[in-house]
């Protein structure tokens, strides 16, 4: 957990610091922008909407400037089950605290009316909003120039930055745009800090992710993954992870299982040699899968998943 004492910069440098939050509605790729920003692999990323659930923190320190930004689950209108309420609570909550605003579009998609819906809650916000048009890579070039008036319309005389996350197209500059916009003060964070999650909840999510990427249509909306069991070995370079899947049917077990094992097998191995990658040692992980009915609405379950 990172430290809230900040490092000790002179003001007559004009060093910058303050939060960031990412907001857009699902799908919109706020999770590759702030892998992309940090420059390390922070939140989980999949092609299917809502992969984000809870507030993730990246931060980038410059020579002057540090930011802090807040990677949120998208907004959406509509939240069926207590966990999509609790999505939606995490992501307003994050924009109460913010010294500024990055929102998102998806330019594949264009501007949609939840987009405007967004648009009109940040336009009377206090705060600077730099509106992004993310996946220009995906169209023609000729359909950006009237999506970047849309949305100048939408929300008149803020920056607009036109980029791919992915492909870290204009990434460079976005940057630039939201350091002039913070305010003055010292750095938050360690300069070696990139986030406040611990390496337990990363574990999860990089479970999660696989769930997501290797099993289809409902069955990633009905798990969730809990780390019980966070053992380092030093001596050996070696972390040892016990980590349960749980999901609402017996008939989603069955699929995050697989014939004889293999897809849990599957899904631990491209887990466990993405945390050696990020941790820089040896992993040791081990699986399984619970049926836990109705978790998704269960409070006390939610609150043991930080939900």
């Amino acid at each position: 957990m990172a430290s809230r004492v900040g490092l000790s910069v002179p003001l007559d440098l004009q060093f910058r610091c303050g939060f960031v939050a990412l907001v857009g509605r699902p799908n919109v790729g706020k999770s590759t922008l702030l892998n992309a920003l940090v420059g390390a692999k922070l939140a989980i990323v999949s092609p299917k909407p809502q992969t984000t659930r809870t507030r993730i923190l990246g931060v980038k320190t410059l020579p002057q400037a540090q930011v802090i930004f807040v990677d949120t689950p998208g907004l959406h209108p509509h939240s069926s089950s207590l966990l999509n309420q609790r999505m939606v609570e995490t992501a307003l909550h994050a924009l109460q605290d913010t010294d500024v605003m990055v929102f998102l579009v998806d330019a594949q998609r264009g501007v949609i009316p939840a987009d405007e819906d967004i648009a009109r809650r940040l336009s009377s916000m206090p705060v600077p909003v730099i509106v992004v048009l993310n996946k220009i890579d995906l169209v023609a070039r000729t359909t950006l120039l009237p999506l970047l008036e849309r949305l100048a319309l939408l929300l008149p005389g803020r920056d607009l930055v036109p980029l791919s996350a992915l492909t870290g197209e204009n990434t460079a500059e976005l940057l630039k745009t939201i350091t002039a916009s913070l305010p003055v003060g010292t750095a938050v964070y360690p300069e070696d800090e990139l986030t406040d999650q611990s390496e337990r909840v990363l574990a999860q999510e990089a479970v999660r992710e696989q769930l997501f990427l290797q099993t289809q249509q409902e069955v990633p909306y009905a798990t969730a993954v809990m780390v019980e069991e966070f053992t380092e070995k030093p001596e050996k370079s070696l972390v040892l992870i016990r980590a349960v899947i749980y999901v609402e049917r017996p008939s989603q077990r069955a699929i995050i299982i697989g014939e004889r094992g293999t897809r849990l097998k599957q899904i631990g191995q491209a887990a466990r040699l993405q945390l050696e990658r990020l941790f820089g040692r040896k992993v040791f992980l081990e699986l399984f899968v619970k049926v836990a009915k109705g978790w998704t609405n269960d409070p006390e379950r939610l609150r043991e998943l930080g939900l």
